[in-house]
């Protein structure tokens, strides 16, 4: 009996030995003499917790049905103290650590989609383009339910994740529910190599610029600055304005999103970020030169939009350096530190809100546009009666510091509903090219939210030759687009 009482004794002690080396490492940040006073107070208390995680942990690791490695049990407390703190927290074990590293660099292996917990079922943020979930028609808001016919409630997300990950070239089957859908689908997908070009370009017309973000990741500010040297030097000089496509942009890298800003802009703070303590205030400013030349810029959002993309949204919106079209946005105002764990692993820990230019947190309240333009629909669709999922209602997500119960749900101003898509385009039948760039090409004729943002880019090109005619000229006629654009813009 003596053996028992020992390893309790010693797994208390090392969990206090942790606690103490993480106090020294925050050490330099001194809280208030208050709260000094709070947390010496309640040391015996902490000390009552450890010694129950230690009971509990040798009631498992003597009497569960089968055994478990004390690593895994120590692996899996974890998991569960991170998880619970907010849904973008977690621990990560070498083998997560490592791939969340690759994934970084804009390589790895996998289905393509980026996934987060809510109710117990995996739900899809969004599919990343070019992808073996994008090419099945997987979508944002999807909520997976089985992988391989195996229940998902009940899992980690990390075990979900491993599940849906292996060798190049297997097939797997996910189960998923969609709201508009009658019955659970079920998609076959091939495991591949996900290599992300995080940023896609192309000439729409003769005049307007196209780039798609999809990700941020190390080579998005490279790949961007590519698209505009080619895109100018394919127009010639006729250039009229770009549309940059955030939609179904998860996020990524924070200095990444900083850059990304920072190319349309001239000057002015990009983003803020701001931590427990009021000392840890990060403010990030733009530096002169802006890429797009001035041109005028369309941005499009939609819920699955979050995070990086939320923070470039809200630059261009706050400076009125861009026009921000289409549905509100995720919602993710949060910053997480990646910080290595001595003896393996890492944990990703939520350290800090981000504010917009305006000192707007935009967390669980979305970038809201400019003009709301919802994305085509079948007239005979059943209207969504739960809309879009966004962070605000995933468990246990940090509140908005600025909002209490005045946050804007939905979207448009009174007496300003979005234009409805006309049923010839929304019904017609139409046939997929088998060609991926053909695919490509006639999704974007066949997207609303683009032909929209494309408009109005034409629309300002017309407006700003009538202001500079002579009053003989009729400029009224050429004016007229201007009217979609919001007050103040």
């Amino acid at each position: 009996m003596a053996r028992p009482n020992l390893l309790k004794s010693a797994t208390a002690i090392a969990l206090v030995l942790s606690f103490v080396s993480i106090t020294v490492v925050s050490a330099q940040n001194t809280p208030p003499a208050e709260e000094r006073t709070v947390k010496r107070t309640t040391v015996s208390d902490t000390y009552r917790a450890l010694n129950l995680f230690g009971d509990v942990f040798e009631q498992v690791r003597a009497n569960y049905v089968e055994p478990v490695e004390d690593r895994k049990l120590v692996e899996y407390a974890l998991t569960g103290m991170l998880t619970n703190l907010d849904p973008h927290s977690s621990y990560m074990n070498d083998e997560e650590t490592q791939s969340m590293s690759i994934q970084n660099k804009g390589e790895f292996g996998g289905l393509g989609i980026e996934v987060t917990m809510e109710n117990g079922l995996v739900k899809v943020v969004s599919p990343i383009d070019d992808t073996p979930a994008a090419r099945a028609g997987v979508m944002a808001g999807d909520m997976i339910v089985e992988i391989n016919g195996e229940q998902v409630m009940g899992m980690q997300l990390s075990d979900a994740v491993s599940k849906m990950r292996g060798k190049v070239g297997t097939e797997i089957i996910l189960t998923i529910v969609r709201e508009e859908a009658k019955e659970p689908l079920k998609v076959k997908l091939t495991r591949d190599i996900i290599q992300i070009k995080s940023v896609r370009y192309n000439m729409e017309g003769d005049d307007i610029g196209y780039i798609r973000i999809t990700t941020f990741n190390a080579q998005t500010y490279p790949g961007l600055q590519k698209a505009f040297e080619d895109l100018q030097k394919e127009a010639g000089g006729k250039l009229k304005g770009y549309v940059l496509d955030l939609r179904n942009n998860p996020g990524g890298l924070l200095d990444q999103a900083i850059a990304v800003s920072d190319a349309f802009l001239e000057r002015g703070e990009i983003v803020s970020t701001r931590g427990r303590n009021p000392e840890d205030l990060r403010r990030d400013n733009a530096t002169p030169g802006d890429l797009a030349k001035g041109l005028p810029v369309v941005a499009l959002i939609n819920g699955g939009s979050a995070s990086a993309s939320e923070i470039v949204a809200g630059a261009l919106q706050d400076h009125k350096r861009g026009i921000v079209m289409g549905t509100q946005s995720f919602g993710k105002g949060s910053v997480q530190t990646l910080f290595n764990v001595p003896g393996g692993g890492s944990i990703r820990l939520t350290t800090a809100r981000y504010y917009t230019p305006s000192g707007t947190s935009i967390q669980a309240k979305g970038i809201t546009p400019d003009i709301i333009v919802e994305r085509a629909k079948v007239v005979a669709e059943k209207e969504n009666p739960f809309g879009e999922i966004n962070e605000a209602d995933l468990r246990g997500a940090l509140k908005n510091p600025d909002a209490a119960a005045d946050i804007p749900t939905k979207l448009p101003e009174p007496g300003e509903e979005p234009e409805p898509v006309p049923a010839a385009d929304a019904t017609k039948a139409k046939e997929t090219p088998k060609d991926p760039k053909e695919a490509a090409a006639q999704a974007r004729k066949e997207d609303y939210q683009l032909i929209r943002a494309i408009d109005l880019l034409q629309g300002i090109s017309l407006y700003g030759r009538g202001a500079q005619a002579t009053p003989a000229q009729p400029t009224a006629p050429v004016a007229a687009p201007a009217t979609t654009l919001p007050a103040g813009n």
